[in-house]
């Protein structure tokens, strides 16, 4: 058999060196996912009655997918939130109705997102629903987008209510036709939740809590919920007849960025 030329040698040499190398490299480890503090919980632990349609993990939200940083339909909150939530359905169900949950904690990661979105002005697929009449170009200047979230800090939540027994709503079909989150309720997208006057998450100044405008069977059913939620330690934001804060804050200048999964809850 021939003798190969020296620098051949070598460079097979070198090549076989290279190979064995990376056959025997560990290989790369995954970035570990950071984790919620123990104070933090599943509310379906605490009260598995609460409703739950979390909104984000699915298309039919304002941006049209699903959102950076949601995994499983959980709604996570810190404990004494959590446990105030319990106690305001312990006051709900023997009126007929049931809270209903759309979103809890939202990981920091969803919240730039929502500030990514909110800069690509072309992207408009679901501003008839959402925000018909909001200029995307002011989501920020009229305080719709904001590049901090309380719900980060893990004791805000917004959700509605339902009477109870609940019916089931269908699923939406991205690309369907969008009515303005503002319409008569037989007219908006279907959700077995009580009439409030508006849908959920519509930027319009209608979805302020106490509006003028609402009246009626919808203005009653916006003080239900407001009141009850505030009898056990919750603050509305009066821009948002949906959102509400439990005070005092476990954590009220730390904004996470832990994933929406029950793998991110200490120890479970």
């Amino acid at each position: 058999m021939p003798r190969l030329p020296r620098a051949l040698t070598a460079l097979a040499l070198l090549a076989a060196t290279l190979t064995a190398g990376a056959a025997t490299a560990p290989a790369a480890t995954a970035k570990a996912e950071p984790k919620a503090p123990p104070q933090f919980v599943a509310l379906s632990d605490v009260d598995p009655t609460i409703l739950h349609d979390i909104r984000y993990l699915t298309e039919h939200n304002f941006i049209g997918d699903p959102i950076d940083g949601y995994r499983q339909p959980l709604c996570i909150l810190t404990a004494p939130a959590a446990q105030a939530l319990h106690q305001a359905q312990q006051k709900l169900r023997p009126l007929g109705y049931s809270l209903k949950v759309y979103d809890c904690y939202r990981p920091q990661r969803a919240v730039d997102h929502f500030v990514a979105w909110a800069k690509d002005l072309d992207d408009d697929r679901m501003k008839g629903e959402f925000y018909p009449d909001v200029d995307k170009s002011r989501l920020f200047e009229d305080g719709y987008i904001a590049e901090r979230s309380g719900h980060s800090r893990g004791s805000t939540l917004d959700l509605t209510l339902v009477k109870l027994p609940a019916t089931a709503t269908r699923p939406y079909e991205p690309g369907e036709p969008l009515v303005p989150c503002y319409a008569p309720q037989a007219e908006r997208f279907p959700d077995n939740s009580i009439d409030m006057g508006t849908g959920y998450d519509c930027f319009d100044t209608l979805s302020h809590t106490l509006d003028p405008r609402i009246q009626g069977e919808q203005r009653a059913n916006r003080l239900l919920l407001k009141e009850t939620l505030e009898s056990v330690g919750f603050v509305n934001y009066e821009y948002e007849w949906w959102h509400f804060t439990h005070k005092p804050e476990l954590f009220p200048d730390t904004f996470f960025d832990f994933p929406v999964h029950r793998r991110s809850l200490s120890g479970r």
